[in-house]
């Protein structure tokens, strides 16, 4: 396959997502209101762009736009911006390994951007990569110690890789940071379970 045809490819799913979103936006007013949430259920990052695109509409105008946002990072690679909007395309499409790609050049951009440290551990998690979540969330927390997110998807990484103690330890500092988190039946539910199989 082509460059070209990939890239065609790759559009035309995003495309297909976004559609989806703009249906599913125009069946509930809550949607316009809820925080953006990854496919795990952890909220975006702050400066993470509306879902739904300005020229959602127009099909064409719509893959010109990703088509030139792709080209722009690649032929930019010294552009942190670019960087960051090819990696969140690549997220919302769930080409995860592509979008890990683009923020690890944004990392290597500036690597004290909190945002792009939490994005690794999150695409991280929801890609499967369970220990290299659990190191970017780390290196999260010792920018910031208090980010419920940050905690919870620590917590989460923790528990999948069937580590109990580093997941006790995730939980007990969630609970300390957010007692009323909704992660945190789930996540007791999970550490009993890797207890119980002891």
């Amino acid at each position: 396959m082509t460059r070209e045809n990939l890239l065609f490819a790759i559009i035309g799913i995003l495309l297909g997502f976004i559609v989806g979103f703009m249906f599913a936006s125009s069946m509930s007013q809550k949607v316009a209101t809820a925080p953006q949430t990854a496919s795990s259920g952890q909220t975006m990052p702050a400066d993470h762009p509306p879902l739904g695109a300005q020229n959602a509409g127009d099909p064409a105008a719509m893959r010109a736009e990703v088509t030139a946002s792709i080209e722009k990072a690649r032929n930019e690679p010294k552009n942190f911006d670019a960087q960051l909007k090819a990696a969140q395309l690549y997220y919302q499409i769930q080409r995860y390994d592509q979008a890990i790609e683009f923020l690890l050049k944004a990392n290597q951009l500036q690597p004290t951007d909190y945002n792009t440290v939490v994005g690794l551990g999150v695409v991280n998690l929801d890609a499967g990569h369970y220990e290299t979540a659990e190191k970017w969330y780390r290196a999260a927390m010792k920018m910031k110690t208090d980010d419920p997110m940050v905690l919870a998807g620590l917590a989460e990484a923790t528990l999948q890789k069937g580590d109990a103690k580093a997941g006790e330890d995730a939980i007990a500092k969630l609970e300390k940071v957010d007692p009323t988190s909704q992660d945190l039946p789930r996540f007791r539910d999970k550490l009993a379970s890797l207890k119980g199989g002891k």
